[in-house]
């Protein structure tokens, strides 16, 4: 086994193997960059060379994130990125064992996402000032991310040539650069051709952005915080008084369609989850409801007059 030399090194060479062979967003590899960031920062603090630590050491880090305040989801998936250094280590001859294998992850309450009501995303599309420039692309944008079920990274990303309109589906480019196809609605489609017709048809595209759906005032792609201000500032001209993200669009999406009737596989394919059990959030958030109604109007709960 070697010593490592060389942590930045090392490190950059982690990212790339994030980025290339796991076939990591930019996005998540960064955070496990920053998860093994944090334990590198600790284990020079306790004079530990990184590949002599051991599964002691790495509990002892775990215990500093719990007493500064990091939550347990938080520290989940600090660990699964300590975890995936690791293995990295030892596939690069640095360690001969793995000292993460021992490491018990926190135990995670399921925490059911907030939902919007169809009269809540309809309250917010029409809070959209279609007199101004950007109107109309904000109309798209909503109508998209709720009618397809689409994580932010994948709106953003979301191609011209990945439209297939007269078909009435897009393929998106999903985590692990997985491609998926997805029904698209023919209300998204009507207003995504507007957006196309009245608006991104007379901006100046910047170089490398041609192929980019949605695109800033700049004419170069949106960027996921912009998405995040745009659903936010809907929701309060709309009064929506729900902890929401872009992210609970997809919620409403899948929710929505497990009440209407659709197969959790079905709904498991089109979100693009690898694991049925990550979809199977919405049958407790349908179950939760149907508990509430139960509450509400079986005759047993009444109080009797």
């Amino acid at each position: 086994m070697r010593d490592i030399t060389d942590i930045a090194d090392v490190k950059r060479r982690y990212l790339g193997h994030l980025s290339l062979e796991k076939g990591m967003s930019e996005h998540t590899a960064q955070a496990y960059s920053e998860d093994v960031d944090k334990l590198t920062r600790y284990l020079a603090d306790e004079g530990v060379a990184v590949e002599r630590a051991t599964t002691d050491d790495l509990e002892h880090f775990i215990c500093t994130l719990q007493d500064v305040g990091i939550q347990p989801r938080s520290q989940a998936r600090i660990i699964s990125g300590v975890k995936s250094f690791y293995k990295f280590l030892r596939m690069e001859g640095y360690m001969e064992a793995d000292p993460t294998e021992l490491l018990i992850t926190p135990k995670i309450g399921r925490h059911l996402p907030e939902v919007l009501t169809i009269a809540e995303i309809d309250a917010m599309i029409d809070a959209i000032d279609m007199s101004k420039a950007e109107g109309q692309r904000n109309r798209a944008i909503i109508e998209t991310l709720y009618g397809c079920g689409l994580r932010v990274s994948e709106l953003v990303t979301l191609k011209l040539s990945q439209l297939y309109f007269d078909e009435r589906y897009v393929i998106i480019q999903g985590k692990g650069n997985k491609q998926r196809l997805v029904p698209i609605s023919p209300v998204a489609i009507e207003q995504i051709t507007l957006y196309l017709e009245q608006t991104r048809s007379r901006q100046t595209v910047q170089r490398g952005s041609e192929d980019i759906l949605f695109l800033n005032r700049r004419g170069a792609m949106l960027t996921r915080q912009m998405i995040f201000h745009i659903v936010k500032q809907l929701c309060e001209l709309a009064g929506v008084r729900k902890t929401i993200s872009p992210h609970t669009l997809r919620h409403s999406f899948a929710t929505h369609l497990l009440e209407g009737g659709a197969n959790l596989r079905a709904i498991q394919q089109m979100l693009g989850h690898e694991s049925i059990t990550t979809t199977e959030i919405y049958v407790h958030i349908d179950r939760s409801r149907l508990r509430d109604e139960i509450l509400q109007h079986h005759p047993r709960n009444h109080t009797r007059q």
